[in-house]
């Protein structure tokens, strides 16, 4: 039986707010963390991140985790390509 281990990458999600830039750094895998982050930064008061902040890059971490699993799947299955 051979697995094929996934290689952790470093990835990051990054919101433009007006003069200020938010980078959100994190391990592949480590997804999760990362939105307990983010809510935890909205949640903060003193911070200018707000759950709408949060809502967006939650969404742009789903559609990037789309893309990621769509792209296994069609590896996988070369029918998904279009190929004959």
């Amino acid at each position: 039986m051979k697995l094929k281990l996934m290689k952790k990458t470093k990835r990051q999600l990054v919101l433009n707010k007006g003069k200020e830039k938010f980078i959100f750094r994190y391990d592949s895998g480590c997804e999760d963390q990362l939105l307990d982050t983010l809510i935890e930064q909205a949640k903060n008061n003193q911070m200018n991140f707000d759950w709408f902040d949060a809502a967006v890059l939650s969404f742009k971490l789903t559609q990037s985790l789309i893309g990621e699993a769509d792209e296994l799947l069609r590896e996988k299955n070369p029918i998904l390509q279009g190929d004959p």
